[in-house]
């Protein structure tokens, strides 16, 4: 990872939107009293940025790039999750409209990322 572009996890575009986008998730399903979709829907949205920052803090950028893929597959499962949660009524269509097209951004952002490590 001789990349000067970053010198934490923190610098990351992906991760700093995986934060905001969690945060969203959180703030979203405050109320919902599903507990069980609740729990994981929370899970997936902290596995998105907690991904990132172990493939980065592991040094190498074969290790990267397997974590990116790992927080890649967590972002369309957060995504199922939402659509479930707005198809459900947890969330308001607009809301969930907004949280699912905020993931589908992150995954295409961790692509171009994961090209970019790859090569």
């Amino acid at each position: 990872m001789e990349d000067k572009n970053y010198q934490s996890f923190e610098d990351l575009l992906v991760w700093q939107e995986g934060i905001k986008l969690c945060l969203e998730v959180y703030s979203s399903m405050r109320d919902c009293r599903d507990f069980g979709l609740k729990d994981q829907i929370q899970r997936s949205s902290v596995s998105v940025p907690s991904n990132v920052t172990e493939g980065f803090e592991r040094q190498t950028d074969k290790k990267f790039v397997q974590y990116l893929f790992i927080a890649k597959g967590s972002c369309g499962e957060l995504r199922t999750q939402l659509y479930l949660t707005t198809e459900l009524g947890y969330l308001e269509k607009q809301k969930g409209t907004a949280l699912i097209q905020r993931a589908r951004k992150l995954s295409s952002m961790l692509q171009n990322l994961i090209k970019v490590r790859r090569h």
